[in-house]
């Protein structure tokens, strides 16, 4: 499939567009270039090296939402073995926007979960676009039991720009459905790893977001709110949105600093869309050694770990 690219990706596009056409070139030709060719693509990879070194935080959320970016399903396919995916909430219905079910990680027996986004018009909208309604949530919450009662830890893929904020969700107890899912995470007694791959949006991401580690790729976002969100309401202009995101402070690197995640899962040159195998054995790796290090603890550490992680988010100074 042909790459997209976003805008201050353009360079980087005209010099490979450049490199292609100057390969087939020679190639036509019976010419002997490729001294050139070499110039060119050791140019092309300094060019990738320093803009994507350099990102800053609207150009990092873009990158986020980059429409080649590997989703949920597609690391399931390079990660995971014996997918069993398991369907309904067992009270209103399917969303298709959350995924789980049973698998094997490395020979471990897991149950996983993770937000799905759609690729073209038909997916996006049986995805609803990667934001899930109620029964989402209490699918997901379903599958967190199923895991604690046969002793199996839980994967989560963190991937939407937030809950899905129609009337219907709404009606049928949105907000609910979320809290639910923080508490029963909160004292789950099995391990819980938690993985943003690519937007964390507000209450959607939390709601399957409270484990016992916490770590984000490199170029993915959690944030309160999306930055157009924060610019129309601080604003009253979504136009504002690369201000907002300044002041959101929601990269991976940001996230570190403020002791919010447990550690930057590394991307390849380009970002994961660029080698999913790449990506899939990097994210694979930082993930089995946490899992190892979780199975060991008593169930009472994990519980008493996670109460403590959430007490300690926040810093404050007090004055008379």
């Amino acid at each position: 499939m042909p790459r997209s690219y976003l805008e201050f990706e353009r360079p980087i596009a005209e010099l490979t567009s450049k490199i292609e056409e100057l390969s087939g070139m020679g190639e036509d030709a019976g010419m002997n270039i490729a001294d050139e060719v070499a110039k060119l693509i050791s140019k092309r990879d300094a060019m990738i090296q320093d803009t994507y070194a350099n990102l800053d935080r609207w150009q990092m959320t873009q990158m986020a939402r980059h429409p080649d970016r590997p989703y949920f399903l597609d690391y399931m396919e390079t990660m995971f073995d014996d997918f069993q995916e398991l369907h309904g909430d067992r009270a209103f219905g399917d969303d298709g926007a959350i995924v789980g079910g049973t698998a094997r990680f490395r020979e471990q027996a897991v149950v996983v979960i993770g937000h799905q986004k759609g690729r073209d018009t038909k997916e996006k909208i049986k995805r609803n676009f990667g934001m899930p309604r109620p029964e989402g949530y209490r699918k997901a919450l379903r599958l967190f039991q199923l895991a604690e009662r046969f002793e199996m830890p839980v994967m989560t893929f963190i991937d939407t720009a937030g809950a899905w904020p129609g009337v219907d969700a709404e009606e049928r107890g949105q907000s609910e459905a979320i809290a639910r899912n923080l508490m029963e995470l909160s004292s789950l007694k099995v391990p819980v790893l938690c993985t943003v791959i690519g937007e964390g949006g507000s209450g959607g991401a939390l709601a399957i977001g409270v484990g016992d580690r916490l770590f984000m790729q490199q170029f993915t976002t959690y944030s309160v709110i999306s930055p157009e969100g924060c610019a129309a309401i601080l604003w009253h202009d979504r136009s504002f949105a690369e201000q907002a995101a300044d002041a959101l402070k929601p990269s991976a690197k940001d996230l570190a600093e403020l002791g919010l995640i447990d550690g930057i899962i590394p991307e390849p040159l380009g970002g994961a869309h660029s080698n999913l195998d790449e990506a899939s054995t990097m994210m694979g790796d930082v993930l089995e050694k946490a899992l190892k290090e979780l199975l060991v603890e008593p169930v009472e550490k994990l519980i008493e770990g996670r109460y403590q992680r959430l007490r300690n988010i926040g810093v404050f100074s007090q004055t008379k």
